[in-house]
């Protein structure tokens, strides 16, 4: 299902220049409202971040940033993380954003992989860098947000200190932007690369079409800095429309009460939420608050159950409009402004997309037949999709298929063009709305010597959609124990990232294997 639909992509484009700036001619014009856990209050105007992301950008060009070059961004929901991303474009770099959840080990692989020659983090993450810095010979620079360290180059002085008056580089449409990682089940996360023009305009879709945005509107979005969703709905799609984002830099556990009373307390018109998350403000009594300039909400992430829909409906009068893209792209298919909603459908395909359910053969399959969701690629690239994998040609060619880049999602149509998802094709696990790839959570575990091997799936969760599951085959000389299921799991805390770990563990005498050695995942799915 196609509608007509069509974005002009300039030969050259700079977000920072083209968008942001655009809107800094309005000096009062807001792009940021800002809360912490103590309630403290920061408004940011657009041209406040023109100003300090033009002083950024002066810090990076006396650093010897040239454009191309990558700079790994861990920060937590701060200002700076908004102001970094958009001096790294001004310079001309390739900024490549991490979650604060990254272990040293993650961090290094990150860097190594990336080439990155700078790193810029906060306190509390600097000793992880500085842990693998010797490691990883490409970084030159080591950049600390919030507080003075050895050997580090203080952000908070040297922006200060810089000019806010910036030449910014005439960066060319398909000059590379950003490089997000994403995982997979067969070796370590792949590295996404989106341009400097196709990944923000493509977010006008994202922006005008599914959020319904106008430069009236104040977004907020549930997401950490270091996920894809960030730069979708943090960035360039509210600030495409001259919305302004509302964010909430809240340290600690997800709390739906506190949720719930900055919805109420603040004028919030537009919320998006991973399923997770709406499954837990659920549970609180929604007719308890009034939410009078809530106007829209949306979910992504993963499949949102019916129930929650209808739950949230009426509570709050209003429905969730589903939304499904990738790391690799932008919005693709969704329930947008206006439409009929099918409680657990996906939605239909976003404009400016050829979306189809395709068999092995890349040919299209009729209503009601599973497949994979699959993107028309030719004869023209879609604006808003990766231009490939970094440095990976090889798992760039293997998502295509004929005339179709394949999700490696599987769905079905119904007879009015609604996609209905069935499941990953690559066993990624979707917990919470975090990607996590059992190839890691799988090395992780065999670092642990109690391990002989071991096999990770996604088992379903009423809550996080899916949760974590190890089978382990023991090494000789341990016996299973509910004391080595909990040393296990704090293992993979620290090896892995806490997120990662099994909150399941199931101890096996052997793995299902194919002929060849692999491990029939499908197989323990199954037998849960």
């Amino acid at each position: 299902m196609t509608q007509p639909f069509s974005l002009t992509v300039p030969p050259t484009f700079n977000f920072a220049v083209d968008v942001v700036d655009r809107w800094a001619e309005d000096p009062g014009k807001l792009a940021m409202l800002w809360v912490n856990e103590q309630g403290e209050e920061r408004r940011l105007t657009f041209r406040d971040f023109q100003l300090r992301s033009n002083q950024v950008a002066n810090l990076l060009r006396d650093l010897g940033v040239k454009p191309g070059d990558r700079i790994v961004v861990v920060l937590p929901r701060i200002p700076e993380w908004w102001e970094t991303i958009l001096g790294i474009m001004r310079v001309g770099g390739i900024a490549v954003p991490g979650t604060v959840l990254l272990t040293a080990k993650d961090l290094q692989y990150r860097i190594s992989a990336s080439g990155a020659t700078v790193a810029i983090t906060d306190v509390e993450n600097a000793p992880k860098v500085d842990e693998i810095a010797a490691a990883c010979p490409t970084l030159r620079h080591r950049v600390v947000v919030g507080w003075e360290r050895s050997g580090w180059t203080d952000y908070d002085r040297r922006v200060s200190l810089a000019s806010s008056e910036f030449d910014s580089v005439p960066t060319r449409s398909n000059d590379p932007c950003l490089i997000y990682f994403t995982s997979g089940t067969t070796g370590p996360p792949k590295m996404v690369v989106h341009t400097h023009a196709s990944y923000p305009i493509g977010h006008r879709i994202t922006g005008e079409v599914w959020l319904g945005l106008t430069p009236s509107d104040l977004h907020w979005t549930l997401s950490d800095t270091g996920w894809a969703k960030a730069a979708w709905t943090t960035i360039f799609a509210p600030w495409n429309m001259g919305a302004a984002v509302f964010i909430a830099d809240h340290r600690g556990k997800f709390s739906a009460t506190t949720t719930l009373d900055l919805l109420a307390h603040y004028p919030i018109t537009t919320f998006c939420a991973p399923p997770t998350a709406y499954r837990l403000l659920i549970l609180e009594d929604l007719t308890r608050r009034q939410f009078p300039h809530l106007r829209h909400c949306v979910g992504a992430g993963e499949p949102l159950n019916p129930e929650v829909i209808e739950v949230w409906r009426n509570g709050t009068g209003l429905m969730i409009h589903e939304g499904y893209g990738q790391t690799e792209t932008v919005l693709l298919v969704g329930t947008f402004p206006g439409m009929t909603v099918k409680p657990g459908s996906m939605g239909v395909p976003a404009p400016g997309f050829d979306v189809a359910v395709v068999d092995e053969d890349g040919k299209v399959v009729s209503p009601g037949v599973e497949g994979d969701i699959a993107i028309r690629i030719r004869p023209e690239r879609p604006v808003g999709l990766f231009t490939g994998y970094w440095a990976t040609a090889e798992a760039t060619a293997d998502c295509e298929r004929g005339d179709w880049y394949i999700t490696k999602d599987r769905a079905y149509t119904d007879d009015d063009g609604y996609l209905w998802f069935v499941g990953r094709a690559d066993d990624v696990i979707i917990s919470a709305s975090y990607r996590i790839g059992p190839f890691e959570v799988e090395s992780a575990l065999l670092e642990h010597p109690a391990v002989a091997e071991a096999a990770v799936i996604g088992a379903p969760d009423p809550v996080r959609g899916q949760i974590v599951k190890a089978f382990v085959m023991l090494a000789p000389g341990f016996e299973s124990s509910d004391a080595l299921i909990h040393e296990l799991q704090e293992h993979v805390k620290k090896i892995a990232a806490p997120y990662k770990y099994p909150r399941e563990i199931e101890f096996v005498a052997e793995l299902p294997k194919t002929i060849s050695g692999k491990i029939r995942r499908v197989e323990l799915r199954e037998r849960r």
